[in-house]
Formats: C-alpha cells, sequence, structure tokens
C-alpha cells in the first residue's frame, strides 16, 4: 500500500507541475486540457483519501469523504472551465454548491474548524 501511495503522490505531484507550468502550452486542444486538470484532480484525491487508520472509524470516515467530495469540486471546476454543455455546467455548478456544504457539515459532526484550508487542486 506504501509503494501504491507513493506513486500516487509522485504521479499528482508530476500532474500538478504541468497545470502549474501551463497546462495550455502543453495541451493540443480543450479536451487535453481538461483531461489533464480533471486526472490531477482524481489523482490528489486518491492520495489525499488514503489515510492511516485512527481506531476511531468517525474519525477515518470523515478524513477519506472530505478529499471525496473535495476532489468532485475540483473535477466540477474543471468541468466548467472546459465544458460547454449547459445542463451539465448546471450540474457541475450544483455539485460544487452541495459537496462544499457536505465538506462543511463533516468538518462541523467532527468537530473541526470550517477555516481549514481548501485542498482544492487547481484555481478555481
Amino acid at each position: 500500500m506504501r509503494r501504491l501511495r507513493d506513486w500516487l503522490t509522485l504521479r499528482s505531484a508530476l500532474l500538478a507541475l504541468v497545470l502549474i507550468g501551463g497546462a495550455t502550452a502543453l495541451a493540443a486542444n480543450i479536451e487535453d486540457e481538461f483531461l489533464a486538470e480533471n486526472d490531477a484532480a482524481m489523482m490528489k484525491m486518491m492520495v489525499d483519501m488514503d489515510v492511516d487508520p485512527t481506531g476511531d472509524v468517525d474519525a477515518d470516515f470523515v478524513a477519506t469523504m472530505i478529499p471525496h467530495h473535495q476532489g468532485a469540486i475540483d473535477m466540477a471546476r474543471a468541468q466548467l472551465r472546459y465544458g460547454a454543455n449547459e445542463q451539465v455546467r448546471r450540474i457541475a455548478q450544483e455539485i460544487i454548491a452541495t459537496q462544499g456544504e457536505e465538506i462543511a457539515a463533516l468538518r462541523l459532526a467532527a468537530g473541526q474548524s470550517l477555516a481549514q484550508p481548501c485542498t482544492s487542486a487547481g484555481p478555481s
């Protein structure tokens, strides 16, 4: 499991560097840009969800669900940047709103601060 986590961390870091360094310059078209950003968001989500068990089911659930919901937000933001279908864009906007509410509810239920930094994989 550790080797998988290390590999995912490396892949996520490399993808983030590509995005930060200018996906536009490296990508052949909008589809490639979307796929690169979406893949980076998914990889970051998977890495962030790989938490060491604490022995507290509730804490472990919250620790994995927050990055899961944040991954959905990051993927929806990528859709809004590159997608054109208005119905899909509305759904992406709803995902951002509802998953943000879920993150807040999870943090409140776990006694965490709502002011914790966002784990977003890229600009909003």
